[in-house]
């Protein structure tokens, strides 16, 4: 298999090869808030099963943008549309027939902003199995404890299980919410910005979780942190206003971009 950057520039159509399956792919996709709004033009993206990959660029680049795209988040906001395909384990997920409940549960989404519900502990980590049809409480107890266990909670909040959510540290309601989505059994992770709001110590558990999920998961992330883009990412990929300026190995990218505008965007001459 090859990792595609934007065809449409001819300076970003080098191929890098790699081994493992894609599982995300976009082909010349737009997308439009009106039609007098494009945020994202001609994004032609492969991204690879089990590995941490990590869109970076300055605010209003498209990154969110193009993240939601990837379970239909965008779907909520009146009058947007977009064009060209976006294929997930090769399925165009925009195409008649898509059950949004059912894509939103293999692609699951962690915010910027922690969002726990205002119940307990279990009652959160248990909401999606539950609507999902999983009523046995022996199940859904196990499929909890191992959720928070993948989120790295479970030590700190097995004997708060019945405690509101909203009374954790704000580090650790993140990290419910990401025990939230991991409880769907989702194969696709979506993130975006999960550390921003958060202290040095906290954001540093949220990365620590990251690289242990990547085991299993296949993670999308958005981050305004270059270094921590740098530190948890395989691959990253540049964007500026709306275009995929660069999409490559995460080594290179910060080493040895073949950009110029993703050097003087790492550098730190703008953004």
């Amino acid at each position: 298999m090859e990792f595609e950057t934007n065809q449409k520039s001819a300076k970003s159509s080098t191929l890098i090869s790699f081994d493992e399956r894609v599982v995300i792919e976009t082909k010349n996709l737009d997308f439009y808030y009106s039609p007098e709004n494009q945020a994202l033009k001609n994004i032609n993206l492969r991204t690879p099963e089990k590995k941490v990959t990590a869109f970076i660029g300055p605010s209003g680049c498209g990154k969110s943008t193009l993240l939601r795209c990837f379970n239909r988040m965008n779907d909520l906001i009146p009058g947007s549309y977009l064009t060209g395909e976006v294929l997930i384990e090769g399925k165009n997920i925009y195409q008649n027939g898509i059950r949004l409940e059912r894509l939103r549960k293999k692609v699951g989404m962690v915010f910027q902003k922690s969002n726990p519900f205002p119940m307990s502990v279990w009652e959160n980590v248990a909401f999606g199995p539950r609507v999902n049809g999983i009523n046995n409480r022996d199940e859904l107890t196990a499929l909890v404890e191992d959720a928070l266990r993948q989120a790295d909670l479970w030590k700190e909040v097995h004997d708060r299980m019945d405690q509101s959510a909203l009374d954790l540290s704000g580090g650790q309601q993140q990290r419910i919410c990401i025990a939230r989505a991991l409880a769907n059994k989702p194969d696709i992770i979506l993130m975006d910005e999960p550390a921003s709001a958060l202290d040095p110590i906290s954001t540093g558990k949220i990365e620590e979780t990251i690289n242990e999920l990547k085991e299993k998961y296949t993670i999308v992330i958005v981050t305004h942190n270059m270094q921590q883009a740098a530190r948890i990412s395989d691959y990253t990929a540049f964007m500026m206003l709306g275009e995929m300026i660069e999409f490559t190995d995460t080594n290179r990218m910060f080493t040895n971009p073949r950009e110029k505008l993703t050097e003087d965007y790492i550098t730190g001459r703008f953004g």
